[in-house]
C-alpha cells in the first residue's frame, strides 16, 4: 500500500512537471496593437432638469492574442464634467489597466451638472483617451447641460410654434418640411450644437420685437473657458431650399454661424427660387443683425430677398453675396467689415452682387439680376468693399439709390448710381467694438432718400431724417 502512494505521488509530481515544461508563458504586445470600444460615441441621454448626474459605461476590448497594458485610459479635459472609474479604479486618468488577450475592462463614466448653472454649455462634450503602446484611441462623451427642449436629428412636418419659456438646442440639425410653418415667438433663443444648421422647405416666422429678439446662436455659453466670447463659425447657418417662400426674419440675430455645414458656409444661405416670377418674397428680413460668420452673412443664388434696417458684418467671405442673379432688395442695410476674432478681412471685399455662379474654373452658371440697394451703407478697411459684374449671357440691373460706398473707381454699365456717395468714412461709432451707429459729423446723416425710408431704424427707434444706413443718428 505504502509503495503505490509513493508511485502514485511520484507519476503526480512528474505530470506536473511535465505541464510546465509544456506551457509557454502569455506574452505581452509591446508594440503596435489595436482597441475596440462597445460604443462609437458615449452619449448620456437625458435632459438634466433636476439631478445633475448621470452614470454610465462603455467597454474597452483587447482584440489581440496577447496581453495589453493600457498606459492611461483619461479624460482630454483635465477639468472635465466626466469622472471616470475604469476596471475598479476612479480617477480622470487612470494608468496601467491589464486586459488579457481576448478580454475587456469596464469603464464606468459619470458626468455631474448644474443644469441651473447658466454659465454651463447646453451640450458638453469631451473625449476618453486610452492610450495602447503610445498611440491614443478616442470615444467621444457628449450630455445634455442645461434645462432646455433638444431637437435631434428631427424634421417639423406640422405648424409649430416655438415659445421663450425653455431654449432649444438643435442636435445634428433640424428641418422643416414643405408645407410646414415654424414660428418663433419674441426672445425665444436657438442654440446650434457644432456643424448644426436649420433647413427650410417650408416657412420660417421669426417674430422677435426690439426688446426681445429671436436669437440663433452656437451653444457653447462656457466661452470664457476657452479664452473667447463669440467664436465664429460654431454652427452652419438657415438654408432656406428652393421651393421655401413667404419666410419672415424680424429682430432676428444670427450669430456665430456659417461653418458650412449645410453645404455652404453662410450664416443665411437662399438657393434658387422656384415659386416663380411675382411670388412673394423667399426671404424676409426686417431690423436683423447677422454677425461673427466664418464665411458669408447673407448668400442669395438666384433668390428673392427683401431685406430693412438689417446689419450684416464682421465675415470671413462676403457681408453679402448675390449670385447667379436674383430679384433682390435692401433698404436701409448697413454692410461692414473690419475683420475680427479669427476673421481677416485682407482681400475679399463686403459685398458681391453678380449674374452668373461659377462653382469652378470649367462651370459657369447664368441668372437674370434684378436686384436694388436704398440708403445702404457698404464699408469696411480694404480700398474696394464692393464688386459688381453681370456676363452677357443674361440680364442684368442693380439700381444704387443713395448708398454710401467705399468703391474703386470702375462702374460697371449695368449699375445705375442715383446721388450715391464714395470712400467717404461714415464714421461709425466704433469699429473696434463693432458698434456701427453713425457719430456726428457722418455723410450718412440726412443723405438719404427721404421716400424710401422705414419708419423706425434697427434699434426699433421712429425716423424723422433721411439718415443712410441701418441706424438713424440722434
Amino acid at each position: 500500500m505504502r509503495v503505490s502512494i509513493l508511485l502514485i505521488a511520484a507519476i503526480s509530481f512528474m505530470t506536473v512537471l511535465a505541464g510546465s515544461s509544456c506551457r509557454k508563458e502569455r506574452q505581452m504586445l509591446t508594440t503596435g496593437g489595436e482597441l475596440r470600444f462597445s460604443d462609437d460615441t458615449l452619449s448620456f441621454d437625458t435632459v438634466f432638469t433636476s439631478a445633475g448626474s448621470f452614470t454610465t459605461g462603455i467597454l474597452i476590448y483587447n482584440t489581440q492574442n496577447q496581453d495589453i497594458v493600457l498606459s492611461s485610459v483619461r479624460m482630454n479635459n483635465a477639468s472635465s464634467y466626466f469622472h471616470l472609474n475604469v476596471d475598479g479604479f476612479s480617477g480622470n486618468s487612470v494608468t496601467d489597466i491589464r486586459i488579457a488577450p481576448r478580454d475587456s475592462v469596464y469603464v464606468f463614466a459619470t458626468v455631474n451638472i448644474d443644469p441651473n448653472d447658466k454659465l454651463t454649455p447646453f451640450v458638453v462634450t469631451d473625449s476618453l483617451i486610452a492610450t495602447l503602446n503610445g498611440r491614443d484611441f478616442y470615444v467621444p462623451f457628449i450630455a445634455y447641460g442645461q434645462n432646455a427642449r433638444y431637437i435631434k436629428d428631427s424634421v417639423i412636418t406640422t405648424n409649430a410654434v416655438w415659445d421663450s419659456t425653455l431654449p432649444y438646442v438643435i442636435i445634428n440639425s433640424a428641418g422643416v418640411a414643405s408645407g410646414a410653418t415654424l414660428t418663433l415667438n419674441p426672445g425665444c433663443k436657438v442654440y446650434m450644437h457644432q456643424n448644426s444648421g436649420l433647413v427650410v422647405f417650408g416657412k420660417l416666422l421669426c417674430n422677435g420685437t426690439a426688446t426681445d429678439s429671436v436669437i440663433f446662436q452656437g451653444d457653447r455659453l462656457d466661452r470664457r473657458y476657452f479664452d473667447y466670447e463669440g467664436y465664429p463659425g460654431e454652427w452652419g447657418g438657415i438654408y432656406f431650399h428652393s421651393y421655401s417662400s413667404g419666410s419672415r426674419l424680424r429682430y432676428t440675430r444670427i450669430i456665430n454661424g456659417g461653418n458650412g455645414a449645410l453645404g455652404n458656409p453662410a450664416a443665411v444661405w437662399v438657393t434658387i427660387d422656384s415659386n416663380g416670377a411675382g411670388s412673394e418674397p423667399q426671404l424676409r428680413m426686417e431690423n436683423c443683425i447677422i454677425s461673427n460668420s466664418i464665411g458669408t452673412g447673407i448668400y442669395a443664388q438666384k433668390a428673392t430677398v427683401s431685406a430693412t434696417n438689417c446689419l450684416i458684418h464682421t465675415t470671413g467671405g462676403y457681408a453679402l453675396a448675390v449670385i447667379q442673379g436674383g430679384r433682390d432688395t435692401f433698404t436701409n442695410c448697413t454692410f461692414a467689415n473690419y475683420g475680427g476674432t479669427a476673421l481677416s478681412h485682407s482681400s475679399q471685399g463686403t459685398v458681391a452682387i453678380l449674374n452668373y455662379y461659377r462653382p469652378d474654373q470649367y462651370t459657369i452658371f447664368y441668372g437674370d439680376l434684378y436686384a436694388a440697394m436704398n440708403n445702404c451703407i457698404v464699408y469696411g478697411s480694404l480700398d474696394s468693399e464692393i464688386v459688381c459684374s453681370a456676363a452677357p449671357e443674361a440680364e442684368a440691373k442693380l439700381e444704387m439709390n443713395h448708398c454710401l460706398l467705399k468703391m474703386g473707381s470702375v462702374r460697371e454699365p449695368f449699375v445705375n448710381f442715383t446721388e450715391c456717395l464714395f470712400n467717404e468714412d461714415p464714421l461709425f461709432a466704433d469699429t473696434e467694438k463693432k458698434d456701427f451707429h453713425l457719430k456726428e459729423g457722418s455723410p450718412a446723416i440726412g443723405t438719404g432718400n427721404i421716400s424710401l425710408i422705414p419708419g423706425i431704424d434697427l434699434d426699433g427707434r421712429s425716423r424723422t431724417t433721411a439718415d443712410i444706413g441701418c441706424y438713424k443718428f440722434e
